[in-house]
This record gives structure tokens, C-alpha cells and sequence, in this order.
């Protein structure tokens, strides 16, 4: 008869992904029923297996206990049509010019291409994902943006600057556990356009709005960098962390196609958003090592502070909507 070695003794290999959970107990105690709207895009769109990790990135939060909005654009996949059909991509301030025949496209692409992938993605975990556009129930609407391009204003076609959210639709689907994706597309709100008309939205000032009017935790806008560069390009160090004032001054110095993803941080951290994350997507999985781990991987814009009261307790506990500072990151 074989006598059994007491549990002690054995070698438990799964010892270490326990660790791990626990490790993240924190985070999911802190975050758990909390909304968080996360930009996709940039090469996380075009690569099978970033495309796959962003997508159980998104599972996970929703059976974690978030509540996650994914809001997209597809810039390189409008342009490959565009070049296919033979029409132009212009882009102006980091914005695409998009004349009617582009919005055609733009609307199709996104609409019928990106959004379906994306959705399709998510539901083979289950029955989560459900598209929309932000012509549906209303949830964007915009006006004519007119970009400033040395100091003049430039009309770039259908482009629109977001001029009202309606999220009634967003959070019905979230208190039914469902995971909205939705196209950067907003029904038009110039009373010279007529009902039907459509306006092209950046996809990061999309994000930010929505971000926004839910009321979420952090907005989270995935690119093809590392983060927001200090000194660049005469230095590849990120900042890990900075306040809205300080990003305020740093807007006029960024290359154009990173101003509408810090402008679009700044604009929900000033209006109720607790942190703004600027997140390399080409690392798989970089959504939860950005949510869940201490040290985060790209930048985080916080608002500027308040000062305390004077008379206020020392050493109490942050709120849960409150930001920790992180650890410096970056080259040593």
C-alpha cells in the first residue's frame, strides 16, 4: 500500500499563475464595474495576432467586472480602398480630407469591414459584441470642423468636429453585459445639411467624447508608438505620467498625427475622465499590462490637482477613482 506525500511536499507548477491573480486582485477590486472606453487602432488593426490579443484584452475586462466601449477608425484599411478605387488621401493637420465620394468609402469601410471583423473577434468568446455607428440612436452628432493649418482655417471636406453624445443606447447594452463597438461616424447636426447627412470623426476625439459623457474610469487609445515622447527625436524616453497643464503646453510642439490623441486626453481628463492612457499596440496584450500591473507601459495624462484643504485628515485612503503614481519608465 502507497502512502500519500502530504500536499506540502508536492511541486504545485501552477503555483505561479496563482501569484499572478492574486497580484491583480487589487486592480480588479479597483476598477470592477467601472467603464473604460478604449480607442482601436493604429497597427493593432492590420496584425492577425495583435488583432486576436486586443480582443481577449477586451473579454477579459468585461468577465473582470468593467464595463469596456471599444471605439474604432480604420485609416489604413480606408486607404487601401481608397487607393483601389483610385481616389486621393490628402491629410491636413493630421485629419483625412474626405470629400463625399471619400465619406462613401469611409463609411463603408468602417462600417462594413472594421466593425464586423472587430465584433466577430469578440464573440468567439461568447455573445458579447455588439456594432454600432455613431449615426445609431443618435449617440454622435457633429459639425463642420474646420482645421487651422498655419494659422488659417481649412475646410477638410466631411469632417466633423462632435457636437453632442446621447450614450442612452451605449449604457443600455453595458448594464446587459454587452461589449459596444462602435464606428467613428456621426450624423451631421448643420441645419444647412438636411436629415441623412454624415460627418467623417477622428476616431481619437470620438473616444474622448464618449469617454466623457459615460462618465468613465480611463480612456485608453491604442497607437503605433510607445507613449508621448519627452524630447523627441532627440531622445526615445517616454513620460510615464503627466498632468493635463503640463500636457497643455506641450500640444503645440507634437507631431501632427499625435495631436488629436493628446488633444483627445486632455479633453476627458478635464471633463470628469480620471486618467487618459496613450498605449503602444503593437505589444500584445498591452491593455492589461497597462490596467493591471503597477508600472504601466505608455503615458497616463492625469487631471491637474487640487489642492487639499487645509484641514483636511493626512493618510486616508484614495478613492477608487483616484490615480496612484506610477514608477519612471522608460531607458535607465
Amino acid at each position: 500500500m502507497s502512502v500519500r506525500q502530504p500536499r506540502s511536499t508536492r511541486k504545485h507548477t501552477a503555483l505561479p499563475k496563482a501569484q499572478i491573480l492574486v497580484e491583480a486582485l487589487p486592480w480588479l477590486t479597483r476598477h470592477h464595474g467601472r467603464t473604460v472606453v478604449i480607442k482601436f487602432g493604429g497597427n493593432a488593426m492590420v496584425d492577425e495576432e495583435l488583432k486576436a490579443a486586443f480582443a481577449q484584452d477586451v473579454v477579459f475586462l468585461r468577465h473582470a467586472g468593467l464595463r469596456p466601449v471599444v471605439v474604432h477608425g480604420g485609416g489604413p484599411q480606408i486607404s487601401k480602398q481608397l487607393d483601389r478605387l483610385g481616389l486621393e488621401s490628402e491629410f491636413r493637420a493630421g485629419l483625412r480630407v474626405t470629400t463625399p465620394e471619400t465619406m462613401d468609402v469611409v463609411r463603408m469601410v468602417l462600417a462594413g469591414q472594421v466593425q464586423r471583423e472587430l465584433v466577430n473577434l469578440l464573440n468567439q468568446h461568447g455573445p458579447l459584441a455588439v456594432g454600432m455607428t455613431g449615426e445609431d440612436a443618435h449617440i454622435m452628432a457633429a459639425t463642420k470642423h474646420l482645421a487651422e493649418v498655419d494659422g488659417e482655417a481649412v475646410d477638410l471636406g466631411r469632417v466633423g468636429r462632435i457636437s453632442s453624445v446621447e450614450t442612452g443606447a451605449i449604457e443600455a447594452l453595458l448594464d446587459d453585459g454587452r461589449i459596444p463597438v462602435i464606428s467613428s461616424i456621426a450624423r451631421s447636426a448643420d441645419a444647412a445639411d438636411g436629415a441623412g447627412g454624415v460627418y467623417n470623426v477622428n476616431a481619437d476625439t470620438a473616444a474622448a467624447a464618449l469617454a466623457a459623457s459615460l462618465g468613465a474610469e480611463t480612456l485608453m487609445v491604442l497607437t503605433d508608438v510607445e507613449g508621448l515622447y519627452a524630447d523627441w527625436p532627440n531622445s526615445d524616453d517616454v513620460i510615464s505620467e503627466l498632468s493635463a497643464a503640463e500636457l497643455e503646453k506641450l500640444l503645440p510642439e507634437l507631431a501632427s498625427g499625435m495631436v488629436p490623441k493628446m488633444e483627445g486626453c486632455l479633453h476627458a481628463v478635464r471633463n470628469g475622465v480620471h486618467t487618459a492612457r496613450v498605449l503602444d499596440g503593437r505589444v500584445p496584450h498591452s491593455i492589461l499590462l497597462e490596467i493591471f500591473t503597477d508600472e504601466g507601459i505608455g503615458t497616463m495624462v492625469v487631471p491637474d490637482a487640487v489642492p487639499e484643504p487645509r484641514d483636511a485628515p493626512r493618510n486616508t485612503p484614495r478613492d477608487a477613482g483616484e490615480h496612484t503614481p506610477r514608477k519612471p519608465e522608460g531607458p535607465a
